[in-house]
């Protein structure tokens, strides 16, 4: 579903001679193939799942997040911007994100359903979350906040 979106998005770009959208389009769905190979056995051929795809695009958005902060505090400007694009192009394909009261309500069902005590529940309830959440919550902030909240 959201390989297909990619390549429509991307053949759409082409047509409309987009050169910026183009460029990021391509780079994602040439992380998407790198996955793919990764993935490849001698049984299966499948290509790698939506959910997989998802967490994909949250990698490269973070990666951009980083790299623009890293051009402001250098004075590169004109960079951080081309990154803070980049993220608006790959951001149409991921699903909304949560609002924080929605992450903490997140957290709350994760801890009650793995039963969290301790901080030793902390990659459970992270494992819930990423299998539910991909693409739609920052995980380093959840962390802290599923931390905080057992504590």
């Amino acid at each position: 579903m959201i390989r297909k979106r990619l390549m429509d998005a991307q053949k759409e770009a082409m047509r409309e001679k987009a050169v910026k959208r183009l460029s990021t389009l391509r780079l994602v769905n040439a992380a998407i193939k790198d996955k793919d190979i990764d993935t490849r056995t001698e049984e299966s051929a499948e290509g790698v799942s939506d959910a997989e795809i998802m967490g994909i695009l949250a990698k490269m958005i973070k990666q951009r997040q980083d790299s623009a902060k890293v051009f402001e505090e250098a004075g590169r400007l004109e960079l951080a911007e081309g990154e803070r694009a980049e993220i608006t192009v790959i951001e149409e394909f991921l699903p909304k994100q949560l609002t924080a009261a929605e992450v903490e309500a997140a957290i709350a069902a994760a801890m009650a359903e793995v039963g969290a005590s301790s901080i030793r529940d902390m990659g459970k309830i992270m494992g819930v979350l990423k299998s539910q959440y991909t693409g739609q919550m920052d995980f380093g902030k959840a962390g802290a906040a599923v931390k905080a909240a057992l504590a």
